[in-house]
């Protein structure tokens, strides 16, 4: 299985092999955990209410049982005022799903396969981008033509240029610019094309198949 080279211009080179941890069978059921657990974890889970023994004052009767024509009340911390208590609302809770890491390092390089089987992926070296600016920058990744969105991933540590190419792509419109170590199978996923320096590719191979 390959992907698309790319030269500095963006434009398509020729061919480029994937490591063989790519090459494995594609379980969408594993996409699907690995995609619901990122939006679970995502989720901040601060929603709160206060119910009825949590609200302040209503301590006395508003008005007395009988006599006013009224409807009797006892609180004005009833649910039925406002202001007053919420019954079953929503309170602080965590929504974290979890996964151990070699099934998560496997959904990974699924979703990296996935993006080859779909001609969605291209290898670029990072320093032949020479410290992109923005203009620059937008004009690489959408070299062969589309208008979809665009993941970019670097290697942070290796790849000379990253600050650089980081900076550039932030303000590029339908691209996002990410270290290879904050990627996630949310995002190789819900971009149109994938586009991955040569040594971000190395530093995956090399996580995911542990």
């Amino acid at each position: 299985m390959g992907a698309q080279q790319l030269d500095k211009d963006g434009k398509a080179v020729g061919a480029a092999e994937l490591p063989a941890v790519f090459a494995g069978e594609i379980k969408p059921s594993l996409l699907h955990s690995a995609v619901i657990r990122h939006l679970a974890n995502r989720r901040a889970g601060t929603a709160s209410t206060k119910k009825r023994d949590e609200v302040a004052g209503g301590g006395r009767k508003p008005w007395r049982q009988k006599g006013t024509g009224r409807a009797r009340q006892g609180s004005i911390r009833s649910p039925l005022w406002r202001k007053g208590g919420v019954v079953f609302g929503p309170h602080p809770r965590s929504f974290a799903v979890s996964m151990n890491k070699r099934t998560r390092r496997a959904a990974l390089a699924m979703a990296i396969a996935a993006k080859a089987q779909a001609d969605a992926l291209a290898i670029v070296d990072a320093d032949e981008l020479r410290s992109p600016k923005t203009k620059e920058l937008a004009a690489v990744l959408w070299a062969g033509g589309g208008s979809g969105s665009v993941l970019l991933a670097l290697d942070a540590a290796r790849d000379v240029f990253a600050r650089q190419i980081y900076l550039a792509g932030r303000n590029v419109r339908r691209a996002t610019v990410v270290s290879h170590d904050r990627l996630s199978v949310h995002a190789l996923l819900s971009h149109d094309r994938v586009i991955l320096t040569k040594n971000a590719l190395d530093a995956l191979a090399e996580v995911c198949s542990v």
